[in-house]
């Protein structure tokens, strides 16, 4: 997403030259729909409708749906196992992430515009590069990295933080999905004690996994020994 380290760059030529296609109606081998490996994890794909920080769909989301790389996919039901086991389940904001839609998102900033109170109510739309919350390259390209929250199961409403996304059975974390404010940071104190605690219960189940946290975003991870290190894709998300 938005970090020092996903950087994806502007020029149609330059990922043309750098990332593989593939046909709108097929997954790049390698590559899986959440849902057919584990139907039970919670999708919630902002990115593929009006409801994210650019308040509209983002390039190359046709469908809100969940695609990893298959490592991924297998980890990320491991972890669901767990959490079901105490009544809770994972909650996926964004998953594959195609290189047209981080492109997307940096043109978008580059309008410029005033603080957004939901998204970042501290930082100008223009500085969001500059300040690390949106980048010119994202991990996600590569298929392995997931933005994720845990949730009641079929509980009642817990949070409904002041920035970021809001999800109705979401635990308190202290911030949203996308929150773009130091408040996401992992580590930030001071934060209420729950949400101290869930971070650290999200963290601690993901680290298990194979996931490693992306300190800058109490929600991003990417698996340890992903299968595309080195390789972005392009191709759109899409339901079949």
């Amino acid at each position: 997403m938005r970090q020092a380290i996903q950087r994806v760059g502007f020029c149609a030529l330059a990922l043309g030259a750098s990332v593989p296609q593939a046909h709108a109606d097929t997954l790049s081998a390698g590559f899986v729909r959440l849902a057919d490996i584990d139907p039970s994890i919670r999708q919630d794909i902002r990115y593929a409708g009006p409801d994210d920080f650019l308040h509209r769909k983002v390039n190359g989301y046709e469908a809100p749906v969940c695609i990893l790389t298959l490592q991924a996919a297998q980890a990320l039901a491991g972890i669901q196992q767990a959490m079901a086991a105490k009544g809770l389940t994972l909650v996926v904001f964004d998953c594959y992430r195609p290189a047209r839609a981080v492109a997307d998102m940096g043109e978008w900033t580059r309008a410029g515009g005033p603080p957004d109170p939901q998204w970042y109510p501290k930082v100008k739309r223009g500085d969001l590069i500059a300040k690390g919350y949106v980048g010119e390259l994202s991990t996600h390209s590569r298929g392995s990295t997931v933005d994720v929250a845990i949730a009641r199961a079929g509980g009642p409403a817990v949070s409904k933080p002041a920035c970021g996304a809001t999800d109705a059975h979401t635990l308190d974390f202290g911030t949203g999905f996308d929150c773009f404010d130091p408040m996401s940071e992992t580590a930030h104190r001071p934060l209420g004690n729950e949400a101290a605690a869930n971070r650290k219960m999200l963290v601690d189940a993901m680290r298990t996994g194979g996931f490693k946290n992306y300190a800058r975003e109490w929600w991003h991870f990417t698996l340890g020994h992903e299968p595309f290190p080195n390789q972005r894709f392009d191709f759109p998300v899409s339901a079949e």
